[in-house]
């Protein structure tokens, strides 16, 4: 029987975008190794293995605690005196973190949506801004930026990308639940 690999979840592009934003370009590599491992792992063993320094390591995985993704055990040293600390990574809080993300996104979403249902929008050849009529008719139909004569805008298609965006981010949702 072939041996099956069990996918690491941070391989998913928004596990490793999100991880970026929180602990910078190594948290996704920290969190790979943490990952792997399946134990909790020293800062000085993820150094070694990413080859970066010790500090480097330490920086990430506190900027991964601050937001309650990395969690440590403190022990000390009896010879040394020094304490050592092990790092494990909390998968099912990157998710709740993410998952908290990405519905706020489609809140927003879900209002520009029905804000752009709502209104009839005008704008001017050179595309500077999108006017709802109100404040377009509040100008005389002039670009308040350059001056032009605003025209009807088809808002159609920017209806069609944030349906089509709200539909990515629900199946998003949805598959990264499943992971919970």
């Amino acid at each position: 029987m072939p041996l099956v690999r069990k996918k690491l979840f941070v391989n998913r592009p928004v596990v490793q975008d999100f991880l970026k934003k929180v602990g910078g370009e190594a948290a996704v590599g920290v969190t790979t190794l943490c990952e792997k491992k399946g134990r909790c792992v020293t800062d000085e063993e993820l150094a070694k293995k990413m080859k970066l320094k010790v500090t480097e390591i330490r920086t990430v995985l506190n900027r991964l605690h601050y937001r309650g993704i990395a969690c440590y055990k403190k022990t000390k040293n009896k010879k040394s005196g020094w304490y050592n600390y092990t790092w494990e990574i909390k998968k099912k809080r990157v998710l709740e973190l993410i998952l908290e993300q990405q519905q706020e996104m489609i809140e927003k979403l879900e209002v520009k949506k029905s804000f752009g249902e709502q209104y009839s929008f005008f704008n001017c050849k050179n595309d500077c801004e999108i006017t709802p009529f109100e404040i377009a008719a509040e100008y005389q139909f002039r670009c308040p930026t350059c001056g032009e004569t605003m025209t009807s805008f088809d808002y159609r298609k920017r209806l069609e990308d944030i349906n089509r965006r709200i539909g990515e981010l629900k199946e998003e949702v949805g598959a990264l639940r499943k992971l919970a």
